[in-house]
C-alpha cells in the first residue's frame, strides 16, 4: 500500500516520532479476517531495497524497514529518492510510523511524513491517542483533514497496512483494515488469488500470493488499483504496484533485503 509510503527515516524523523507517541493502553484485536486456516506470520526485523518505476520509466530507489525498538515497540520506514534524471527534480519521500505490536497486531502511535519535490516540501505529523480514542494531523495538512478522527481498535496507518497484508495473507483469503492516515479514513478491502504465481526479481523468482485491493459490493468503482505479492518467508513484499485509471504509476520491485 504506497499511499502512504514508509522507509528508513532521517534521524528528525525519529526525534518527531518518538516526541509525540502517547501511552497506551492494550490494543484489541484486530478486526476482520476471514476464515483464519493458518496461524498469522510474526513481525520479523527486515532492511529491504526496491526499484522505483513510473508508467514503465525508472523512477529511482527505495527502502522499506521494520525495526524493532524494545518491548512491543516498533517503527516501520519508507524511504523513495529520485534516480538518473529524476534526481533533478530533487524527488524525495520519507514516512515513519511508531506502532506497537502486541499479539501480532499492529497499534500505531505517531507518523511522520516529509516530502520534497521541485520546489515544494511538505511534512505532516500525525499523533495515535489511544487513551482518547482520537487521532490527528499538523503541519502540512488541509483544512478539511485537520479536526481529530476517532479512532476504532485494529485502525493503522498506510505502512501498517502493508505489513499487515504480509502477516494474513493466504490463498483465496479476503481481508479488511480500517486505513486511518493523513487525517482520512477509508475501509481497505484486499482480495487473496485462490493461487500462487511465479514472480521474477532480478536473478531470482519467487512463488507468490497476489493480493489485490478491490472495492466492496455494491461501492463506486475506483480508478485506483493497488497490487501487493508476498512470498513465504520473505519478511517484506516482493513487488507493490499502484494503478490509476489503469495504467500503471508507482511500483516498487525488491532487489534485495535481509
Amino acid at each position: 500500500m504506497l499511499r502512504p509510503f514508509a522507509l528508513t527515516a532521517c534521524a528528525g524523523l525519529l526525534l518527531l516520532l518518538a516526541g509525540t507517541a502517547i501511552a497506551q493502553s492494550q490494543p484489541a484485536p484486530a478486526p476482520g479476517m476471514e476464515g483464519a486456516q493458518e496461524p498469522p506470520r510474526p513481525l520479523e526485523p527486515f532492511v529491504a531495497s526496491y526499484e522505483v518505476h513510473n508508467n514503465g520509466r525508472a523512477l529511482g530507489n527505495a527502502t522499506m524497514q521494520a525495526v524493532p525498538l524494545g518491548g512491543a515497540r516498533w517503527r516501520v520506514d519508507l524511504n523513495l529518492k529520485g534516480g538518473g534524471l529524476m534526481r533533478l527534480t530533487g524527488l524525495n519521500l520519507q514516512q515513519s510510523t511508531l506502532f506497537d505490536n502486541v499479539g501480532n497486531q499492529y497499534r500505531p502511535l505517531s507518523q511522520a511524513l516529509v516530502k520534497r519535490v521541485f520546489l515544494s516540501n511538505r511534512k505532516t505529523i500525525g499523533t495515535y491517542d489511544w487513551n482518547a480514542h482520537s487521532a490527528r494531523w499538523t503541519g502540512d495538512v488541509k483544512k478539511t483533514r485537520q479536526r481529530p478522527v476517532p479512532l476504532q481498535p485494529g485502525d493503522m496507518s498506510g505502512l501498517l497496512i502493508n505489513l499487515a497484508v504480509i502477516r494474513d495473507a493466504q490463498p483465496g483469503k479476503t481481508l479488511q483494515y480500517r486505513f486511518v492516515d493523513d487525517g482520512r479514513v477509508r475501509d481497505h478491502f484486499y482480495q487473496v488469488a485462490p493461487q500462487t504465481e511465479l514472480v521474477q526479481v532480478g536473478e531470482l523468482s519467487y512463488d507468490a500470493m497476489r493480493v489485490e485491493r478491490v472495492q466492496p459490493a455494491g461501492s463506486a468503482p475506483s480508478s485506483e488499483q493497488t497490487v501487493i505479492w508476498v512470498a513465504a518467508g520473505v519478511p517484506t513484499p516482493i513487488r507493490i504496484l499502484q494503478r490509476e485509471d489503469g495504467k500503471d504509476t508507482t511500483d516498487l520491485r525488491l532487489t534485495e533485503y535481509h
